[in-house]
């Protein structure tokens, strides 16, 4: 039996196969990866940030990474302009790009679109996607192999504090075994997205770092806030005793504006007064919090997706609408390409790797955005070339149309008051059979006329028979439409100009040589020569 070969994935790690059918880092309830997380966002001030960040600076990201899930917990504005990044990247459509042209490529290549057709896929791509936020994902893929070909059944994310960085880099990637002890983690086993907003360590490059920041000051702003509106928003209550007044009965009075802070009613001697003062500065001051907060939220709408008109109601001025799309759609590219890269390191080389073997070329993924071309323009630029003779493909407009070419017996749509158009310059068959004029073509090709287009028109026109003269008829009256409706056209232009009947009359004797009879004239001419020609057939068929 032969060996199989000894395969490295781009680590240089040595795959052992054995390991792939085993889920290796799934939470426990005991041990280092428990699903349970602390909050260290409580009584959370400057000083504690710092060091939370120091620690994860220094390869101990556990407290880092719990406070950035927190974030996305308590900040609407955040999860919502990150889940917009997101969720843009994985609605994009994917496609497949064969490695090589022979069948096994492009069998591989099939395999491929069948498993991303899975509806899982699209959440998966999501947590792969956390990476945007926190700098870096993790992600198990589960292996199957109960048909003899391993086939990723899940892909599951996992936690970023169940792993470390080496501690001599800090940046390639480790995970914890059930003791806690660092190992590398096995090869073709883990999806490992490193998705950076800024150059630097892996643990320095999320969004989560700028967002933990403004988060705090935010959470500040709101706190202060909330303390102003329910003191210093709420009127001033002033009692007022008498000189007389004893201890017992001050002591009453003040209960009493107490309690009409909280609970809005309370008793009091009748000799006693309470007074409302209203602060006249609450609106102002209330602005003041309101608009820092939706200044540090615009200040996230740019971290994470470059721009702020899709999040703030802000239009008009420079800078916005079509312009702030761009910068949204230059994000969504950049973020698309890297998660490529990554599926294809991690996932689609392991995956043809361990069926097929080593591979000279292997098939890859893409994620992109179809490019909206303008149709209206293609088909005004079209039409005067394929006038002058271009030679432009039906299959190729209907592609571009995105239009089914129309079946056999199908109904086909034409322009009013015209007929079907030719399907071809001659009849098939027979390239010498080729009509000499328009009006010969147009006379061949009517219901009950003899040639093979007439015949293939008969078998869905009606079999009533058609004197010629009423055929001939038909084609001059069509032929003529255009160039009557030209010359009808300059003489409404005559009449819409003219003030008065002699003014018309005027336009009418100096304006009549200047008008364009020459396509008239041609018609007329091809009626009269086929008239002829018609009369000498039917005599010589009478005397025969």
């Amino acid at each position: 039996m032969a060996r199989l070969p000894q395969l490295l994935d781009h680590r240089g790690m040595p795959v052992r196969r054995a390991e792939l059918r085993e889920e290796i880092s799934a939470p426990t309830t005991r041990g280092v990866r428990s699903p349970l997380s602390a909050y260290p966002s409580d009584g959370l001030n400057p000083e504690r940030l710092g060091a939370i960040l120091r620690e994860a600076d220094q390869g101990d990201p556990i407290r880092y990474m719990e406070l950035a899930e927190i974030i996305e917990e308590r900040d609407p504005h955040y999860l919502g302009v990150l889940g917009t990044r997101k969720r843009s990247v994985t609605q994009l459509p994917i496609t497949v790009k064969e490695g090589g042209e022979d069948q096994l490529d492009l069998d591989i290549a099939e395999e491929l679109r069948s498993w991303l057709g899975r509806e899982e896929l699209t959440s998966e791509l999501f947590d792969i996607l956390d990476a945007i936020g926190k700098g870096y994902s993790h992600t198990e893929i589960i292996w199957d192999y109960s048909s003899g070909q391993y086939w990723p059944a899940k892909l599951k994310n996992r936690k970023q504090a169940w792993f470390r960085f080496d501690r001599v880099d800090l940046e390639t990637p480790v995970m914890l075994d059930e003791n806690g002890q660092e190992c590398p983690y096995p090869a073709y086993k883990f999806i490992f997205a490193q998705m950076k907003s800024k150059t630097g360590l892996p643990l320095r490059s999320g969004l989560a770092r700028v967002a933990t920041w403004n988060w705090l000051f935010k959470a500040y702003t709101q706190r202060d806030w909330t303390i102003f509106t329910q003191t210093y928003g709420q009127p001033l209550r002033l009692g007022k005793f008498g000189s007389g007044a004893s201890e017992k009965d001050k002591n009453t009075l003040l209960r009493a504006v107490t309690n009409i802070g909280g609970d809005l009613a309370a008793i009091i001697p009748e000799s006693m007064m309470i007074e409302f003062i209203e602060a006249s500065n609450v609106g102002a001051s209330t602005e003041h919090y309101e608009r820092r907060s939706d200044w540090l939220d615009k200040q996230i709408s740019k971290a994470v997706l470059g721009q702020t008109a899709t999040t703030d109601a802000v239009t008009g001025g420079l800078g916005s609408g079509k312009e702030h799309r761009q910068v949204q759609e230059d994000i969504e590219t950049a973020d698309a390409t890297q998660l490529a890269a990554i599926l294809n390191r991690d996932l689609i080389i392991p995956w043809v790797n361990l069926n097929y073997g080593p591979r000279p070329k292997y098939p890859t993924i893409k994620l992109s955005r179809p490019e909206e071309e303008d149709l209206k323009n293609l088909a005004e630029a079209l039409g005067p070339f394929i006038d002058r003779g271009l030679q432009v493909s039906a299959e190729t407009i209907y592609a571009k149309f995105g239009i089914p070419a129309p079946r056999q017996g199908a109904q086909i749509l034409h322009p009013t008051g015209q007929n079907a158009a030719p399907a071809a310059s001659a009849p098939p068959g027979n390239p010498a059979a080729a009509p000499e004029s328009e009006f010969e073509y147009r006379l061949n090709t009517l219901p009950g006329q003899s040639g093979v287009v007439a015949a293939e028109q008969s078998e869905e026109a009606s079999e009533a028979l058609i004197s010629p003269q009423a055929k001939m008829a038909d084609v001059l009256a069509e032929m003529m439409q255009a160039p009557m409706q030209s010359m009808m056209d300059q003489i409404e232009e005559m009449v819409a100009a003219s003030g008065s009947l002699g003014e018309l009359r005027e336009s009418l004797l100096a304006g009549f040589p200047e008008l364009d009879a020459d396509r008239l004239i041609e018609v007329l001419a091809e009626g009269m020569a086929a008239a002829e020609l018609g009369g000498r057939a039917a005599l010589e068929v009478e005397s025969a």
